[in-house]
């Protein structure tokens, strides 16, 4: 996979980046560093895995209801009671920090867009959840960005 993305072209290459950010369970913890590793520049990478995963998170603001009718409906037919590990761990950050320290611990634990949607059934603001998400997803996407250039050239993979 790493020798076709470094022999395609360009914008083919952000363009693949970028639908892999606004995929879901796709963070910016696996683009930034998937894409300095194919050679592209760790700020351009930055910017579109960032703006992926950010429109990820703007439309589950405006389709929660949908997505979370989705969800319950599809917990019914394969008989799901219990919340999963990541709800479970999603629902103990909640209650122990709040919004605030579940969009930023998200991306390490459970996923930026499954805490987003956990938090939006908790009942919280869209506002506020996509403000802090968005805020969250700023502040990681630096750190694996700035982390993914010093650790891959400490390997000598960049």
């Amino acid at each position: 996979m790493i020798e076709w993305a470094q022999e395609a072209n360009i914008f083919i290459q952000y363009i693949v980046l970028f639908l892999l950010a606004l995929a879901p369970w796709m963070d910016v913890s696996i683009i930034v560093p998937l894409g300095i590793v194919w050679g592209l520049p760790a700020i351009s990478v930055s910017v579109v895995a960032f703006f992926g995963n950010f429109l990820l998170l703007f439309l589950l603001g405006i389709f929660f209801k949908q997505i979370d009718k989705w969800r319950e409906n599809r917990k019914q037919k394969k008989g799901i009671i219990n919340p999963t590990k990541k709800e479970k761990r999603s629902r103990e950050i909640w209650e122990k920090y709040g919004i605030p320290g579940l969009a930023l611990l998200a991306p390490i634990f459970v996923g930026t867009d499954i805490a987003a949607i956990i938090a939006l059934t908790f009942g919280s603001s869209k506002i506020y959840v996509v403000g802090w998400m968005t805020f969250s997803l700023a502040v990681w996407t630096i750190v694996f960005a700035v982390g993914s250039v010093y650790g891959f050239s400490l390997l000598n993979l960049i």
